[in-house]
């Protein structure tokens, strides 16, 4: 197909461009730009001023310029393939500039003293002198008039690349076909919307991103890309929650006196003012059959689990069956144990299900789910698995919610459809997310836009502050010698260290020299005291032993990996050192500290680290300045953005191009309002008018966010 006729699509293979080198349409073609609408969407991550030609003495530091003058002297540097070609150019001014291009020797042969070259590039000082490293150029003809001076600057694309195809060549590519191909880009956006918003047309957005005509029309098209990005996700996220609330059914699990009283009967200790307040915001979403879809985020140790479990009683109180799933087996198996603990004595039938449990008893739990005889079960993402089916699944608890995605919440969101609920009496269970790592306003917007949100705000009364401190790995010894002192006090202590034993961090020469569980348990810091090992290679059985005894107050001291960093609550535990600390996130660092100071004595923790980077010095600071988990996730965010902070990988995470939620934070605040509207008048999107934004909503966020069932 010929580019050059009215015949072009977007669909258009850019191998089948004239001009466009076969390899280089296919090294493209390799990063996700095969054909003419992704190399339109294949946007610039940077834009440079080339600036108008000039003399050598006018020349700027960290300038990107054009200079023409006369090769004074040439040398190569080095040997092979990396030698370094040297040039001198010198321009009638008397103006000198130094030239290098790296690995380039074959340059010998086609630049020598005497040739007069116009150069382009970057230009840096050198000393007392300037250089332009890697420079194009162009080669002036003595039999020919000089070319005319570039008099105007010149404000360019720089493209994202891969190796063998250069910013420079996607550019050539994006000006054969850019045109032709924006006339075929139709916009989602209704123009009254644009007009309201100031936004220009989405092919103008386009066109000032590949060919600005300045720097002004680059932040106009970003605007308006970034606001599509957020907009489109908002779509999703309110449709996804009319087709919730319009079209399914929960179960309506009204408040009464019996189950209240039986639920508080339960509960271990009196509930904070916080804690009251959220389970009131449950409890009333529970009574209505509109299925609730709520956050519960909550400092460590405000008493989440208490919260959850009100939830669930609630079901069972009625009749029907609840389910909590954790993102490891460990929180698994500590949730079955305190929650078993508090139900000690009722008539509530609680399972664990997870991976790695036995054959046998996991055919019984099944079993126990099918016919209803199991009440609560509480496991891991085993609970999504094929074989699990429930009689009547009403209330469905995602621990640590930032670890799952919206994809898993929807596939245990599904298991309470099961048949024997009865006919028309529901078809999807209420859903309660927790998580102990506080979400900015922003983010929770973002990421968890379709779930209203409820905080515990407050530490139950008693609970003080963890006192934070940071050592250097030679203050070891000194550090080692006060937890003995705790220790012969009669108080507990955590080590954790980021290995088990050096054949789990011989991968990687970065890794050789950490502590790990098997040093600390042969170092001897702490002989003569009763000292334990707990990681994720245990098996069930004897972590569950290992923490009863260390929960008893047989074991002193508990040396273990990250696997404590939720969900182990020892109230005697009031010391922990966390080894190499720099290695950590703030967020995992502040769950850490948080399972110590659970009982009535005060907390310690001791960060030993070595930071070499200026982010780890901060994030070390930051945890040794604050004990407020929402603070530190302000500023963890703020560190690293969303996507490091929830795992790019994690399905969860909406696949933004440009778009930063806290950056953006106002256009994402836009784009919210305009799709709560947008979706109010039209839930499904139906019909020709919305038909293209329907479209591309569902080929962007369809998958991950689940739309498919929706309209």
């Amino acid at each position: 197909m010929s580019a050059d006729t009215a015949a072009i699509a977007l669909t258009t293979p850019l191998r089948d461009i004239p001009g466009v080198r076969r390899e280089h349409a296919d090294k493209l073609a390799r990063i996700g730009v095969p054909n003419i609408g992704h190399l339109i969407a294949h946007l610039p991550h940077r834009h440079e001023w080339i600036r108008a030609e000039a003399s050598i003495e006018d020349l700027m530091p960290d300038s990107v310029a054009s200079v023409r003058g006369e090769i004074t002297a040439c040398r190569t540097a080095g040997f092979g393939h990396k030698a370094r070609f040297e040039a001198v150019m010198m321009d009638p001014g008397g103006g000198r500039l130094d030239l290098v291009w790296f690995n380039q020797p074959y340059l010998r042969g086609k630049i020598h003293p005497g040739m007069r070259l116009r150069v382009q590039g970057k230009v840096v000082r050198r000393g007392y002198a300037m250089q332009m490293a890697n420079a194009k150029f162009e080669v002036l003809d003595a039999a020919r008039p000089d070319p005319e001076h570039h008099a105007d600057d010149d404000y360019r694309p720089v493209y994202p690349v891969t190796e063998g195809v250069t910013s420079d060549q996607v550019r050539a590519i994006v000006d054969k076909v850019l045109f032709k191909g924006l006339a075929q880009v139709d916009d989602h956006l209704p123009e009254e919307l644009r007009r309201e918003r100031s936004m220009p047309a989405l092919r103008d957005a386009y066109r000032m991103m590949h060919q600005p005509k300045g720097e002004e029309e680059v932040k106009s098209a970003r605007r308006r890309l970034i606001y599509d990005e957020l907009l489109l996700f908002q779509l999703g996220v309110h449709m996804k929650r009319a087709h919730l609330r319009q079209t399914m059914k929960a179960p309506a699990l009204a408040r009464t006196d019996s189950i209240e009283q039986r639920i508080r009967e339960r509960m271990p200790f009196e509930l904070t003012g916080a804690q009251q307040r959220v389970v009131g915001e449950i409890a009333g979403d529970l009574a209505l059959d509109v299925p609730m879809n709520r956050l519960v985020q909550g400092d460590v140790g405000s008493g989440k689990t208490v919260v959850a479990l009100d939830a669930m009683l609630r079901a069972i109180g009625h009749g029907h069956q609840a389910a909590l799933m954790a993102p490891t087996e460990i929180l698994a198996e500590q949730h079955f144990l305190s929650m078993s603990a508090m139900l000690e004595g009722s008539s509530v039938r609680i399972a664990l299900l997870t991976g790695n449990l036995p054959a046998e008893e996991r055919v019984r739990t099944l079993a126990g789910l099918a016919d209803g005889s199991v009440d609560l079960v509480i496991g891991t993402h085993a609970l999504i698995g094929d074989q699990v089916a429930f009689k009547s699944l009403a209330v469905v608890v995602i621990d640590e919610q930032h670890r799952f995605g919206v994809e898993q919440r929807a596939k245990l969101r599904v298991k309470g459809s099961a048949a024997d609920a009865g006919a028309g009496e529901f078809d999807t269970p209420h859903v309660l997310v927790m998580t102990a790592t506080p979400i900015p306003r922003t983010i929770g917007l973002t990421l968890f836009g379709d779930l209203d949100i409820s905080t515990i705000d407050a530490l139950p009364p008693g609970r003080t502050p963890v006192a934070t401190r940071t050592v250097t790995s030679e203050r070891r010894g000194e550090v080692y010698r006060w937890v003995r002192t705790k220790l012969d006090a009669g108080e507990q202590a955590y080590i954790v260290v980021p290995a088990i034993d050096t054949g789990s961090a011989s991968g990687d020469d970065s890794l050789r020299d950490l502590r790990t569980v098997q040093q600390e348990l042969e170092g001897g810091e702490l002989s003569g005291k009763r000292v334990a090992a707990l990681h994720g290679r245990l098996k069930r059985e004897t972590r569950e032993h290992i923490m009863a005894r260390f929960r008893a107050g047989s074991i002193d001291a508990l040396v273990a990996t990250t696997v404590i960093e939720v969900g182990v609550d020892v109230p005697n535990a009031t010391v922990i050192i966390i080894e190499h600390a720099d290695r950590f996130g703030l967020a995992q660092l502040h769950q850490l500290r948080g399972r110590v100071g659970r009982g009535g004595k005060p907390g310690a923790c001791v960060l030993v680290a070595d930071p070499k980077t200026d982010d780890a010095v901060q994030r070390i600071s930051t945890m040794c300045e604050t004990t407020s988990g929402f603070e530190l996730a302000e500023r963890d965010f703020a560190l690293r953005g969303a996507g490091d902070v929830f795992g790019t990988r994690q399905s969860g995470v909406p696949p933004f191009r440009i778009a930063d939620p806290l950056r953006d934070a106002a256009l994402l605040d836009q784009a919210r309002r305009d799709a709560a509207v947008w979706i109010g008048a039209n839930p499904t999107l139906a019909g020709d008018a919305d038909a293209l934004v329907r479209r591309r909503l569902i080929k962007t966020h369809g998958p991950w966010l689940g739309l498919g069932d929706v309209g």
